[in-house]
């Protein structure tokens, strides 16, 4: 009998039923759906929503615009994920509604890191120094006149 492989990556079904809890909990967010004060005061990006392979969980990493604030933001956000669940659950058409985390999203401040990375001296110096290529491909060589 064959073994079943794990597959490396979420499913299409995980990635479409996270994309559309995303746009169901971005859409409450920006309705101003739940009258939490922390909530109202800031604007919160949802840019990804993980789901889990049973589709029982959904991992959402949120972000106040700007970054101001997270910890609040994002305790406001799990005090009140029964009503957001219950919010989701409306918008979305599953056999179940998932119970709802939030964690930081940390892809700003990778994107940071390698933007730093590549502007340091290093880099700048080794980008100078690179052969360059010309128009068909090919490294730059003395002209032949």
């Amino acid at each position: 009998m064959a073994q079943k492989q794990t597959p490396s990556g979420p499913t299409q079904r995980q990635q479409r039923v996270a994309e559309l809890i995303r746009h169901a909990l971005a859409e409450v967010l920006q309705r101003r759906d739940i009258q939490v004060p922390v909530l109202d005061s800031h604007v919160v990006t949802v840019p990804e929503v993980r789901m889990s392979p049973d589709l029982k969980l959904a991992t959402a990493y949120v972000m106040p615009l700007g970054g101001q604030d997270e910890a609040p933001v994002i305790a406001a956000l799990e005090r009140h994920k029964k009503i957001l669940r219950q919010e989701v659950a409306r918008r979305v058409n599953l056999k179940f509604a998932p119970d709802l985390r939030f964690r930081r999203d940390e892809t700003f401040d990778e994107a940071a890191r390698i933007d730093q990375i590549l502007r340091s001296e290093k880099v700048q110096r080794d980008l100078e120094s690179a052969p360059r290529e010309d128009d068909e491909g090919e490294p730059d060589s003395p002209s032949r006149d």
